[in-house]
């Protein structure tokens, strides 16, 4: 199977798409953007044995793919629309590129996205690319940069959750409903691309949570050039993670473990009296975990008392700048 039947077979669907003008099988993909909104772009890419254990199946790997980006956009409170991808393959495996496309069209339906290009090559190991370009309504874009002193800083759904669903699938410990059911968040993660939308008019600042809580807040309050402070008493730690692990061991996933893809935000407290309003509908609970102060970095306590913790999420490179 060259190339080009392998495109053909696995990735070439009937129809294109709402605002394609030339999708998958050209030099380029053309598409047209709604008058009035802007355009956003995104892109992820995941490496087989690092981003994903090697036993991870060809579905939840597909999934993951589409869903890791529609997160990034979701951040920015935008709308997915169409997608590439860029898949490199050891060897072209029929089994595994049928389960793989299905798992990323099944994402990408879910938000109506459009796969409208990409490439495909052969390597020493598998690496996964997708690219997801989407629009925006220019005046409710959130950035990482707007928070400012005195906001209050939420967080959705439960994080933790999918890092310790990772621990018990590399452990194969799966043996209870509430260990599947961790691990199913780390397999098919949500992107909160409607409760971005619904808190977009009232927050200031968004980032989606990828690194680790901790890690990923911290960038939000760098690039705000502020500083802030979580609570940890009020962290939502899920029912199964708490059946799953001791107190101490559900708080250092909810602070450091990554991959939910939860969105983190801040908004003015004279905003908060909206909020309940503004979500109702999103399917996903948001916990108010910390205030934004004035200063750099980022604090915690325990029932108001310091507590020291410190966590830079998952660096690439180690941080050794080589």
């Amino acid at each position: 199977m060259d190339e080009f039947e392998l495109i053909r077979q696995y990735f070439t669907r009937a129809s294109a798409g709402s605002g394609v003008r030339v999708g998958v099988g050209d030099d380029g993909a053309v598409m047209r953007p709604e008058e009035g909104r802007d355009l956003v772009a995104v892109v992820d890419t995941l490496v087989e044995g690092v981003h994903y254990p090697e036993n991870l199946s060809a579905t939840d790997i597909g999934y993951r793919a589409v869903a890791v980006n529609l997160s990034d956009i979701a951040a920015m409170a935008g709308r997915p629309r169409w997608m590439t991808l860029a898949l490199t393959l050891r060897v072209a495996d029929r089994h595994w590129l049928a389960d793989f496309s299905k798992g990323l069209f099944t994402a990408a339906d879910e938000h109506g996205v459009s796969l409208v290009g990409g490439d495909t090559t052969r390597g020493e190991q598998t690496v996964i690319s997708v690219q997801i370009t989407g629009d925006i309504d220019p005046d409710l874009v959130l950035t990482r940069s707007g928070a400012g002193p005195g906001d209050l800083i939420y967080v959705s759904g439960s994080p933790g959750d999918a890092a310790a669903g990772l621990h018990l699938l590399e452990k194969n410990s799966l043996g209870s409903e509430s260990a599947r059911k961790l691990a199913d968040k780390f397999r098919h993660p949500v992107a909160r691309i409607e409760l971005a939308q619904k808190i977009a008019p009232l927050a200031s600042a968004a980032i989606d949570v990828s690194d680790g809580l901790y890690a990923d807040l911290q960038k939000l309050l760098l690039a705000s050039s502020m500083s802030g402070q979580i609570e940890l008493n009020t962290l939502p730690l899920s029912a199964e993670i708490t059946a799953q692990f001791d107190s101490e061991a559900a708080r250092r996933f909810s602070l450091g473990g990554g991959d939910d893809y939860e969105l983190c935000f801040t908004l003015a407290a004279e905003n908060e009296a909206l909020l309940d309003d503004a979500i109702r509908g999103a399917g996903v609970n948001v916990t108010r975990i910390g205030i934004v102060d004035e200063g750099h970095g980022l604090a915690c306590t325990n029932n108001g008392i310091a507590f020291d913790y410190v966590d830079n999420g998952y660096l690439h490179f180690g941080g050794s700048g080589e």
